[in-house]
């Protein structure tokens, strides 16, 4: 009896040979029509694309690309599936959605031990052989010469890589700490990013330079370590409350960073934003759903995936010139900034 595609599915992988027995051919047959090559029949090749689909069947990404030079994979490179690499992603597969592109994420610090040059290793490992470019999120050191394009998205060290997609962090901090200050709030402190990032050093030279143009003075006890991690945060939040005149205001170098302040503010009993107004960056989803909901500076992560993803495919299909493309942050005002209390 002719085995079916049904009969011939089963849980573990399919192969090239379930593929031409389903069909009826050789797996030379099956060989020159997944591959593209000549000397098949019409029809014999419309059947074999046809039990391919049924069984699912898949061809070796490293072989295809021994074979064509290509993959047609794009990789994008993060440290660690978290928010805001997790909103960059959903840009990255919408723009994708109708190229002949696949998409491999790959997390390169999770494992134990340093984490500096993560991205190395993992274009090492990937470069060339399973994809034809990279999209690395937030490099810690200026990326190395590879065999495949690349785009690097808000890198630690700024924009030093011919093809950079970032936010202007300097602008869209200025307009948080001057949202603060139009409100009336004298006393505001700043949560600080990590200190190895280029764009948390904006966001605080931002913070500055709006103090400085309100002729306020810019107090050193109110500004604290913040790290964008959640306990870094929690321990500058709450050394902050702590001061013997705590500020009615902060402004966190990110959402994460925000949000844990307004939860230590909260168990202290402190009213939001009654008693303390916070601000943070970013917008992820997480922003809006805070209580009160967060005010924060938008960063148009799925964009900035989008537009990091154009330019690699129109660079790899197009031989396209790298550049640099800067995008807006824009405040969003929600309910966690008010007037101080009087």
């Amino acid at each position: 009896m002719t085995s079916t595609p049904s009969r011939l599915a089963h849980a573990g992988r399919t192969t090239i040979t379930d593929v031409a027995r389903a069909a009826g051919v050789s797996v030379a047959t099956v060989s020159k029509v997944i591959n593209g090559r000549y000397g098949v029949a019409a029809a014999t090749n419309e059947r074999v694309m046809r039990v391919v689909d049924d069984l699912g069947y898949e061809s070796s990404l490293v072989a295809t690309s021994m074979r064509r030079s290509r993959t047609h994979v794009i990789g994008v490179l993060v440290a660690e599936f978290e928010p805001f690499a997790l909103q960059l992603l959903h840009g990255v597969s919408e723009a994708l959605s109708d190229t002949a592109y696949d998409v491999l994420a790959y997390a390169g610090a999770v494992s134990s031990g340093s984490h500096h040059g993560w991205e190395s290793r993992s274009l090492s490992r990937l470069g060339g052989t399973l994809i034809d470019g990279a999209v690395v999120v937030t490099p810690t050191v200026r990326l190395p010469e590879t065999s495949v394009p690349m785009v690097a998205i808000d890198p630690h060290t700024g924009p030093a890589s011919p093809a950079t997609v970032d936010t202007d962090n300097l602008r869209g901090a200025r307009e948080a700490t001057e949202h603060l200050i139009g409100l009336g709030h004298r006393r505001i402190a700043h949560l600080r990013g990590r200190g190895d990032l280029e764009s948390a050093r904006l966001r605080e030279q931002g913070y500055r330079e709006a103090l400085q143009s309100a002729g306020l003075d810019v107090d050193p006890a109110l500004i604290a370590e913040g790290g964008y991690r959640p306990a870094e945060a929690a321990e500058g939040a709450a050394a902050l409350l702590d001061l013997p005149t705590p500020p009615t205001a902060i402004f966190a170098a990110n959402d994460l960073s925000a949000i844990e302040t307004m939860h230590v503010a909260s168990g202290r009993g402190l009213r939001l934003p009654d008693d303390l107004s916070v601000v943070g960056f970013d917008d992820v989803p997480e922003a809006a759903a805070t209580t009160p909901p967060l005010t924060t500076v938008r960063q148009p992560l799925a964009a900035m995936g989008r537009s990091a993803v154009d330019l690699l495919v129109r660079m790899i299909d197009d031989g396209a010139e790298p550049t640099h493309i800067r995008m807006s942050a824009d405040l969003i005002v929600r309910g966690s900034t008010a007037a101080p209390r009087a």
